[in-house]
């Protein structure tokens, strides 16, 4: 297993994330670049980069949501490139990212997945979140997802 590193992500490092969401997510489950960006530049976010040899391998995106005394994070993406999947990258990006939004006053995270994808979704029960409920055609028609949470 190749050594890896997590360390911040800056707005230097979006067109790499967003080369590799185009790697790992086909349409409509992938950001285009201006959303990557967005999501990735805004100033409360917290993105962790996972790096093998000074390439990026994976990342993931959290963004703050409030309502009204709630304060939770929302994980807007996590990708890790294919090559380096089932090697404790993903669950070291959670466990980190989960980390910086505790501290940053988080009570839970939240999240969605495609019901169909039945990987992330193993991998996100066995980290500790709850299936909530089902969201219907969160990515397109026809396309659900269900919503997860965790407290922090």
């Amino acid at each position: 297993m190749p050594e890896f590193t997590l360390r911040p992500g800056t707005p230097a490092d979006v067109e790499a994330m967003h080369e590799l969401d185009l790697l790992c997510f086909e349409k409509p489950f992938r950001f285009d670049f201006r959303s990557m960006r967005k999501y990735a530049t805004h100033p409360e976010a917290i993105v962790l980069i996972a790096e093998v040899d000074a390439e990026v391998r994976g990342f993931v995106i959290v963004n703050p949501t409030r309502r009204k005394a709630l304060h939770s994070a929302y994980i807007t993406t996590l990708d890790v490139h294919p090559d380096f999947r089932r090697q404790g990258m993903a669950r070291a990006l959670m466990l980190e990212a989960e980390r910086c939004a505790a501290a940053s006053g988080a009570a839970t995270m939240q999240l969605h997945v495609y019901t169909g994808n039945e990987s992330a979704i193993a991998f996100y029960e066995s980290t500790g979140y709850e299936k909530l409920l089902l969201t219907e055609d969160f990515y397109n028609t026809g396309l659900h997802a269900f919503a997860y949470l965790k407290p922090l």
